[in-house]
Parts: structure tokens; C-alpha cells; sequence
């Protein structure tokens, strides 16, 4: 069982700057994926951003240039730096693992998941 934990959520400005930050427990798998996730009220769950363990990432058309998925191995722990905020980016945002390799960010994302964290609420102020 991995457990995840996220962090670094709150309100803050438009145009603002936030880093969130997952704490992953220690785990075997030799190849993996992490990804971020968010979901607005009302609205279905979408990913954000993913990552391998080789640190291939791939982001969402809607925060490419805006938001950077990264990862330290030596703490496992995934951040997502997310710069020129906007309103609609408020959502709550989940850290989630897999035990694939996976390279595209798209609705079948969601279930290809094997971990979850909780979440952590940001709210961008207009």
C-alpha cells in the first residue's frame, strides 16, 4: 500500500504562483508513474500533469506553459509548480501513483491510478 499525502493548497491571486507538494510512502516498484489531478466543483475529475520514474512528464493542454510536474526520488516526493493562475484553476488537487509507465494526459488517466491521496484545496481569487 502507498500513501500519499498532498500539501501547499490555498487561495491565492490571479496571476499568482503556488507549488504543490505530494509525500509519497517508500515503495518497490521499479517502474511507475505519478500524476496530478484536479476537480472543480461540479465538474468530473481531470489530470493535470504526469510523470514517469524515468521523469518523462507530459502536461494538459490547459496548464501547458503554466504549470511543471517534478519529482525528487531521493525524498519521493512529486511537486507541481503552477504560475499565472487563473480563476479556473481552482479545484481540488489530488497526487495520484500507478504502476505503469504512462505518457499521455487524457479522461482514461483517471483509472489507470492505482494510489490516491486526499487532496488539497486551491482557490485562485479574481
Amino acid at each position: 500500500q502507498v500513501q500519499l499525502v498532498e500539501s501547499g493548497g490555498g487561495p491565492v491571486q490571479a496571476g499568482g504562483s503556488l507549488r504543490l507538494s505530494c509525500a509519497a510512502s517508500k515503495h518497490s516498484y521499479s517502474a511507475f508513474s505519478m500524476g496530478w489531478f484536479r476537480q472543480a466543483p461540479g465538474k468530473e475529475r481531470e489530470g493535470v500533469a504526469v510523470i514517469d520514474n524515468y521523469g518523462k512528464t507530459t502536461h494538459a493542454n490547459s496548464v501547458k506553459g503554466r504549470f511543471t510536474i517534478s519529482q525528487d526520488s531521493a525524498t519521493n516526493t512529486l511537486y507541481l509548480e503552477m504560475n499565472s493562475l487563473k480563476p479556473e484553476d481552482t479545484a481540488m488537487y489530488y497526487c495520484a501513483l500507478s504502476r505503469r509507465l504512462l505518457t499521455v494526459v487524457d479522461p482514461e488517466l483517471l483509472f489507470a491510478m492505482d494510489y490516491w491521496g486526499k487532496g488539497t484545496l486551491v482557490t485562485i481569487l479574481s
